[in-house]
């Protein structure tokens, strides 16, 4: 991934900022969606997969404030040399975190702190975490849609699967869209980039969510995670692609 390009497109964003029109809808002062999938299969192929997730938005006269968990799990049963059925983890990842946006005078404009740590078992990292702070501004939110931006430095904490630690300064970005396609689908688009000078770490969410009844939705995502820095045989870029069921408690 191009560090000069991450930067460029940061920059561009930020000088552009107060050229866009901004249009306020009523936001929910609490809003909470439990996310869950699961798999099973018997017979030729026997599987058992979950994954789950919790999201918090607050909305508060001075803070706005987002919380992020989200847990993977994948356990296969194979046929070993002997003929034997063995069972086999094949996925176990956890990742948490947490934004918080200070408003100034103008509530658009904000100040963050955010932190998040990884635990992704079958990565090229035991763990990951990030503290970071900066400049988040709300460009517009809106009925039809909404997009803000947080950039800023921060520090990164890895520890490689061969004990090799990977800490230093980085400088964080991210993006987040939302466009409503009909009265009951929504698209979603998250970005982030953690720019530092052994590791680049980037995540993205594509997903468009459709409500089935009520507080019930179905949600299909596409999740990218990239490194640039990795050991040998273990690949840079992780994707997971997902049906899962959505539910907004409040």
């Amino acid at each position: 991934m191009n560090k000069q390009l991450i930067a460029f497109a940061m920059l561009s964003l930020c000088c552009a900022a107060p050229a866009f029109a901004q249009e306020k809808k009523e936001a929910k002062e609490l809003e909470m969606d439990g996310e869950f999938g699961f798999i099973f299969t018997t017979g030729n192929t026997e599987t058992t997969s979950a994954s789950v997730g919790l999201n918090v938005k607050q909305e508060l006269e001075n803070w706005s404030n987002e919380y992020l968990i989200k847990g993977l799990y994948k356990r296969d049963t194979i046929e070993s040399e002997m003929g034997e059925d063995i069972e086999q983890t094949s996925a176990q990842k956890f990742f948490a975190s947490a934004q918080g946006n200070f408003k100034l005078a103008n509530p658009s404009y904000r100040l963050f702190g955010f932190a998040s740590y990884e635990d992704d078992r079958f990565s090229n990292f035991k763990y990951q975490a990030t503290l970071a702070a900066g400049w988040n501004q709300k460009l517009w939110d809106d009925e039809k849609s909404n997009f803000s931006y947080s950039v800023g430095p921060g520090y990164a904490f890895a520890e490689e699967q061969s004990g090799k630690s990977q800490n230093g300064i980085i400088v964080r970005g991210a993006l987040n869209y939302g466009l409503s396609l009909s009265e009951t689908a929504r698209f979603t688009q998250n970005l982030s980039t953690e720019i530092g000078s052994d590791n680049t770490k980037s995540r993205s969410e594509t997903a468009v969510t459709a409500q089935i009844a009520g507080g019930l939705s179905m949600k299909l995502s596409l999740k990218l995670d990239h490194n640039s820095d990795v050991g040998e045989n273990v690949d840079k870029l992780d994707t997971e692609t997902a049906v899962t069921l959505v539910y907004t408690f409040f």
